[in-house]
């Protein structure tokens, strides 16, 4: 509820109603003929995409490194400092709201939304990539050395911590508190209502909202594209399923299906359904790695994985005098670029489901709980790959070679290999359904002008598309046209990250006036 006199963005209020749709006008159209106009050009010139697409990725990493590392450690600061500030008891959604989900169903959608299925695989092959030298190694350290191995559970820390959910949870914060305690639309434009006042309606809100789209839209894709030549991989490695063409369709239309029938069915039908269900099949597999894994080793290696990304923390946050430009360009700052690429979906899932939570409540949970979530998951899956590898354990022992099958090459030297294998695919698919399903109502939301309630079709029209979009790039252009696709999310990341910025100083605006309005002392009647 609005509790201010100042004119506000209302949900749906320049929306067009027409053959049962309910879209905003001009964000849904423009979206709609920008990704169309794209897809083509990926199609028709593939390796032209691929180019020019990967030089505007590579110029803004390489140009704008210190940009990306300024900003992702002003959004670590800047929520820690929330926390602690008398402004973290603002309730979101007004003092007598109350949260729609319990806290074991609001965390499980937040962490399959954010980044559950890059954990799959990345959680085994980024450490053994650092300790072998795959491409580059944090800070110039020597590969496969006790320091290389401390360095790389540090970085792979870092990379998947405290920064990622900071970027997150400022776009999800801000989304959150403009919509639900100002009553504006759930979409990006909302968040810089303070500086932009009414034009936030007109051009620059329209621009904002398309360019959150386009974003989302071809993040997905690509993960969509990208998971299924790996899964397809996964399939053939360990039931000789030939990796094809036709395979790797299959799995994308099979997700594609599923995430429809989510889609339609809403958060609490289908989204928080099939994230509850990921975060019981990957407790079941943590704990089966922790058993049957070098048991001692893991549980002494949760503090010993702490105490190395503390000791990396500062080293890796710095920016200038670096000596690892291979490893900290390719690695460290792709990552940013990329994270920040995704927080319009990611951020504003998390808005969607976290009413009437404060904001220290909900920055805790978004920046604090995933992060020791994450130590524990990096110091089983991490710490058993780091083992099999520096102890000439399996195929781990020679390095990363198709990242897709590091995580079947940790299992594999594990009792019940086909069973944990089999439940590592399902989990990765079902991973893959939570992020198109919740990235599909996301762009509903900005399409339909910041409205909750817009028809089901809109809802399986976006979800529809995503899978569209991957598989025809994938079967038309390949790895190329998906790579184009990938540069292009990632390129927008140095123009969000900009944006983020100024999104923090707009939240801490509207935090302070709502601060101010709800302790303010009413004058004595006369």
């Amino acid at each position: 509820m609005n509790n201010n006199d100042d004119p506000v963005l209302s949900p749906g209020q320049d929306n067009t109603q027409i053959m049962g749709l309910d879209f905003h006008n001009p964000v849904f159209p423009l979206s709609a003929l920008a990704i169309l106009a794209f897809i083509l050009y990926a199609l028709i010139y593939p390796d032209a995409a691929n180019s020019h697409l990967g030089f505007a990725k590579n110029w803004s990493i390489e140009h704008f490194d210190w940009l990306f590392m300024i900003a992702g450690n002003i959004f670590v600061v800047f929520c820690l400092v929330l926390i602690c500030l008398p402004l973290g008891r603002i309730r979101l959604g007004g003092k007598d709201a109350k949260p729609e989900y319990s806290l074991a169903s609001w965390f499980a959608m937040l962490f399959a939304a954010g980044m559950g299925i890059g954990l799959m695989f990345w959680s085994v092959a980024e450490p053994v990539a650092y300790y072998t030298d795959w491409y580059g190694t944090p800070l110039n350290t020597p590969a496969g050395t006790p320091e290389g191995a401390s360095a790389a559970m540090g970085a792979t820390m870092f990379h998947w911590g405290l920064h990622p959910w900071a970027i997150y949870g400022v776009v999800a914060l801000s989304l959150a508190f403009f919509a639900y305690n100002k009553g504006m639309p759930l979409t990006l434009r909302s968040a810089f209502y303070p500086i932009l006042g009414e034009r936030t309606r007109g051009w620059a809100g329209h621009i904002i909202d398309i360019f959150a789209v386009l974003a989302t839209i071809f993040g997905l894709a690509t993960s969509l594209g990208f998971g299924a030549t790996q899964a397809a991989g996964g399939l053939a490695y360990l039931f000789g399923i030939p990796n094809t063409i036709g395979t790797q369709l299959a799995i994308i239309v099979a997700v594609t299906v599923i995430a429809l029938f989510s889609v339609w069915r809403g958060i609490d039908g289908g989204v928080k359904l099939f994230s509850n269900i990921n975060m019981v099949i990957a407790a079941l597999l943590l704990l089966f790695v922790v058993i049957a894994g070098p048991t001692l080793m893991i549980v002494t290696g949760f503090g010993t994985t702490a105490l190395d990304y503390v000791g990396h923390l500062l080293p890796l946050s710095n920016w200038i005098g670096r000596e690892d430009d291979t490893w900290y360009h390719g690695w460290t700052i792709f990552y940013w670029a990329w994270w920040i690429s995704w927080s319009p979906f990611v951020g504003m899932f998390i808005a969607r489901v976290s009413r009437g939570r404060t904001v220290r409540e909900f920055l805790i949970a978004v920046l604090l709980v995933p992060t020791v979530v994450t130590l524990v998951w990096m110091s089983a899956f991490g710490g058993t790959a780091l083992f099999q590898a520096s102890n000439g354990v399996g195929e781990l022992a020679n390095g990363i070679g198709d990242v897709s099958l590091a995580m079947f090459h940790m299992l594999e030297q594990l009792p019940l290999t086909g069973i944990t294998s089999t439940l590592a695919i399902i989990l990765v698919l079902v991973f893959f359904i939570t992020s198109s399903d919740s990235g599909s109502l996301v762009i509903d939301n900005i399409t339909a002008g910041g409205k909750t309630d817009a028809p089901k079709g809109q809802r399986v029209f976006w979800a529809a598309l995503e899978g569209v979009i991957a598989g025809v790039l994938l079967y038309g252009g390949g790895n190329t046209a998906l790579s184009a696709l990938q540069a292009g999310a990632v390129a927008t990341g140095l123009p969000f990250t900009l944006v983020l910025l100024v999104m923090c100083f707009s939240l801490y605006m509207g935090l302070h006036k709502e601060w101010r309005e709800l302790n303010a002392v009413p004058t004595p009647a006369r």
